[in-house]
């Protein structure tokens, strides 16, 4: 790739040469047939990972809008929300909520674990919920949620599965026709961003419907939103020809790229790569004496959180591995200055990964901590093996 720095934060995540060709390409009017066909083959393409879901919609604009599209299309005014939160981005959807005038209860799991289904079981009892959120997977914990658990207790409640996808997306399974532990029990929303596992540049909020998604935007009168309602969307998804807002036309040929990039690698071993990469980052990062934030169990595949050692300064370690062209992020909230976290995801190899590795061992090093740069690159590869992997 011809990035200068190898990016490995939450997002946005590294972007391949052919992702970068198809945003550079000769930008054509938004209305213009060629165009159109692009953009609709990316929603198709869309619609095929989710595996058909009612409804698609790829628009300009970041996972906050699609997480605002998500709300204002289901739940009107004075209705409740559920929000199930493992950390900072699932907190996200009470104040959202609340602007729209909707009651929100939340269960906050411990940070770097997941909630139990049991506190789900007991919350829905409380009240009748109109929707439930869940955030796949927390950018701030690391922490994966059981969807696989929580979408049967949320559907027997008869409130909608509402998943946020951002930092989850093709590189765990979100599958709108699947059915999870009984009849009915499926995703009813998934919501998304093109700059995490997708692996495209920032800037487009995607979101999938069910039917009965569908229905209960269709349930409501009015919603309060304009550029968010979804009507307003519908016939431009349709036929890209239509016009309603002016699309980002290089950001759709640079997603239609990198669809066909993940449609190709195909869902199964694409999601297999992401567990494969998570494991291993952690095991090699353990070997330096630092700690992922959440067990194995429950982290995720695609990012980790990860506690320094005694003694380590976060701004001094982040700043050197900078120096070395290896970006990762800092911690939020209570564990600022505590952790560091770093994405594993889409368009990264493990060549990349590697190179992080030894750079991070330099690093500790260099601030007087004794680690062996060669046991923690032998822990990464028995995890990873000779599993197939992105070039």
């Amino acid at each position: 790739m011809r990035n200068k720095e190898l990016l490995l934060i939450p997002g946005p995540t590294p972007v391949r040469d052919d992702i970068y060709d198809a945003l550079s390409q000769e930008t054509m009017g938004h209305t213009d047939p060629r165009f159109a066909r692009i953009y609709k083959n990316s929603i198709e393409m869309t619609k095929e990972l989710f595996n058909h879901p009612a409804e698609a919609y790829v628009i300009s604009g970041s996972g906050t809008l699609a997480m605002e599209m998500a709300i204002v299309n289901t739940v009107s005014k004075g209705k409740r929300l559920l929000v199930i939160s493992h950390g900072f981005f699932g907190d996200r959807f009470v104040p959202l909520a609340k602007a729209f005038g909707i009651e929100v209860d939340v269960i906050q799991a411990e940070w770097g674990k997941q909630i139990s289904k049991k506190a789900v079981i007991e919350q829905l009892k409380q009240h009748e919920y109109k929707a439930v959120t869940v955030t796949h997977v927390d950018t701030s914990t690391g922490v994966v949620a059981n969807i696989q658990e929580l979408i049967p207790v949320v559907k027997r409640a008869g409130a909608l599965f509402i998943l946020d996808g951002v930092c989850a997306t093709t590189a765990l399974e979100e599958d709108m026709s699947k059915e999870y532990g009984q009849e009915g029990a499926k995703i009813d929303v998934v919501l998304t961003g093109s700059q995490k596992a997708i692996g495209a540049p920032p800037g487009l909020a995607i979101i999938a419907f069910s039917e009965e998604a569908v229905a209960a935007r269709e349930a409501l009168e009015n919603v309060p939103a304009y550029y968010a309602d979804i009507h307003n969307w519908r016939k431009v998804m349709d036929d890209p020809t239509a016009y309603f807002a002016t699309p980002p036309v290089n950001l759709i040929y640079a997603y239609e790229c990198a669809m066909k990039i993940v449609l190709e690698e195909g869902m199964e071993a694409r999601v297999e790569r992401h567990e494969n990469y998570g494991a291993a980052i952690r095991r090699a990062l353990i070997a330096y004496g630092m700690k992922p934030l959440a067990k194995e169990e429950a982290a995720a595949p695609t990012l980790s959180c990860i506690l320094y050692p005694e003694g380590v300064e976060d701004h001094v370690f982040r700043a050197k591995l900078a120096d070395r062209g290896i970006i990762v992020a800092g911690a939020l909230a209570h564990l600022s200055g505590k952790a560091f976290r770093i994405g594993h995801m889409g368009n990264t190899t493990p060549q990349m990964l590697e190179q992080a590795i030894c750079q991070i061992g330099e690093v500790l090093e260099e601030m007087g901590h004794s680690v062996t740069i060669g046991a923690a690159l032998k822990a990464f590869r028995e995890v990873l093996g000779s599993k197939a992997t992105i070039s």
